[in-house]
């Protein structure tokens, strides 16, 4: 059992104010894990950090600064993960940290955009009329789906919606509050994973 969690995040942009976005959308969606932290007085921080390597780097000073942490690093694993998350990262990024347990590492596969297309129907709730759910890849196990149809997917089935196509800085953070995690959790292991881990590391 840890009193604190810290969770560094791939995403948010450049901005401060972008990150903060993303911060919210995610503190949304893993809302059932913030009210455990709440209920049982464990300290939980969300950072955003941008780009993968700043999550990394921020992950990685924290394991140093904030040891009495449990601290975890979730990012999108870009490619199709076929051993654990940690050697997923050492074998394509080249990270290596010390003394980083395997439930510390956490993957979006391929991206984080796959979460958001195992929700169909809140998709269509946001982008209204003109969504072309029939553009979105029909996988039930979204791990599956390339990284590279899945930012594309989406544009195309939001370009003729009155909020317009998909951008990640500004859609993302809004859809994340508004999709279903149980449905995510389904659709992605990687997800599931996630949930598992922080619960019971905190009860």
């Amino acid at each position: 059992m840890v009193s604190e969690i810290r969770i560094y995040i791939e995403g948010g942009g450049d901005s401060k104010d972008t990150k903060a976005f993303l911060r919210q959308g995610f503190s949304a969606f893993l809302k059932e894990l913030v009210d455990i932290a709440r209920n049982n007085k464990r300290r939980w921080q969300l950072i955003t950090c941008g780009s993968r390597g700043a999550a990394f780097d921020a992950f990685t000073t924290s394991m140093r600064q904030n040891p009495q942490a449990f601290n975890v690093l979730l990012v999108d694993s870009e490619a199709p993960v076929e051993t654990t998350p940690w050697a997923h990262l050492r074998e394509r990024d080249g990270w290596n940290a010390t003394s980083v347990l395997d439930d510390q590492c956490h993957l979006m596969v391929q991206a984080m955009e796959a979460w958001l297309i195992s929700d169909l129907e809140a998709l269509a709730g946001f982008y209204g009329a003109g969504f072309n759910r029939n553009s979105i890849p029909g996988n039930a196990n979204v791990e599956q789906v390339a990284k590279a149809n899945l930012e594309p997917s989406l544009k195309t089935a939001t370009r003729n919606t009155q909020k317009g196509e998909y951008r990640k800085i500004h859609h993302a953070s809004k859809l994340l509050a508004l999709i279903d995690p149980a449905k995510v959790r389904t659709a992605s292991q990687h997800c599931a994973r996630l949930f598992t881990t922080l619960s019971s590391r905190m009860n």
